[in-house]
């Protein structure tokens, strides 16, 4: 057995090594039901068949040194020189192969279980949801909000709430589904979304927005102009690069992108059913929808609602919207 799990350590070990270095595009879901399997196998077979093993073999030695004890006694002999207590323990110690899988079980399975099904840690990696998240916010998804979905398969398993428009929402990035993307739903089903000359228009009615004092990206080190918009029930803030044109350059094509057309003033596109249109918050400087296309119901990861840390700036903890 000590052959075996060291294979299969070395296995999780060369397959996350090999995700590390960009060798295999990792899943991190399904690397976790792999390890609560297999720990879970061990757990198994150390509590119904390697745990009652070294139990027995214990009491054995036990009842072993009773009967010598008992056998010396009848001849005179009540000092004995041995340690039964001490050879017990070492019995009963769970071997280093055990420690490292059947061990590891509930502390694992716990992880997968909170992941899959309650909330989910994230790292902001870019600034294309400035200035609602930064670049190295650590933020918290609910993984219930919009339907319980089956880990590695992502199927639905309970309906949830539909996206409301102004949510943050994680999804699987529709042309790569390994990959998870954050930004705001914008358009829902049958929506008619333009974003055009930097004005956004949902359905032929333009989206208001209120201007606010400029934002300071830090990373950037400039300013950029902000404003204020409410797509749902809150508002929340935008930014635009006066240096950026309308148009949307080098747009791919993609699943229902006949159902968009891409002028010099921007983009106009009629989201298919059971599709979302997704923009980040840094409206110039998002690689969203308007380039890659609608997301599907079936790429739904969760709903963006907390910021846990950042180790840059304490201070950005807290619920957003």
């Amino acid at each position: 057995m000590q052959a075996i799990t060291s294979l299969v350590l070395g296995a999780f070990v060369a397959y996350a090594g090999s995700w590390y270095l960009g060798f295999v595009d990792g899943n991190f879901a399904l690397l976790l039901f792999m390890a609560s399997v297999v720990t879970g196998l061990y757990w198994l077979a150390e509590r119904y068949y390697f745990l009652p093993g070294r139990v027995a073999a214990a009491d054995q030695l036990q009842s072993a040194d009773a009967q010598r004890r008992a056998d010396l006694a009848k001849q005179g002999i009540n000092q004995v020189d041995s340690n039964v207590a001490e050879a017990r323990a070492r019995i009963l110690a769970q071997p280093w192969w055990l420690d490292w899988t059947a061990g590891l079980f509930p502390v694992i399975i716990s992880v997968f279980f909170l992941r899959s099904f309650i909330v989910e840690p994230f790292k902001i990696p870019s600034g294309s949801m400035i200035p609602t998240l930064l670049v190295g916010d650590l933020i918290l998804v609910n993984k219930f909000h919009y339907g319980l979905r089956l880990p590695v398969l992502n199927t639905k398993i309970t309906e949830g709430n539909k996206p409301q428009r102004g949510d943050v929402m994680v999804f699987r990035y529709p042309p790569k589904p390994s990959l998870d993307y954050i930004k705001r739903v914008v358009g829902l089903p049958g929506d008619t979304v333009a974003y055009i000359n930097k004005r956004l228009t949902i359905n032929g009615q333009v989206i208001d927005t209120q201007t606010v004092p400029e934002f300071f990206d830090e990373d950037a080190m400039r300013y950029f102009k902000q404003f204020e918009e409410k797509l749902g029930d809150r508002p929340h803030r935008v930014l635009n690069d006066e240096d950026r044109p309308a148009f949307v350059p080098g747009n791919d094509r993609f699943p229902g992108s006949e159902a968009c057309n891409y002028t010099v003033e921007g983009v106009t596109c009629k989201v298919p059913e059971g599709s979302y249109f997704m923009m980040g918050d840094n409206r110039d400087n998002s690689l969203d929808s308007r380039y890659w296309g609608f997301v599907p119901e079936k790429n739904i990861v969760g709903k963006a609602f907390f910021v846990w840390m950042n180790f840059g700036n304490l201070k950005r903890i807290g619920s957003f919207h």
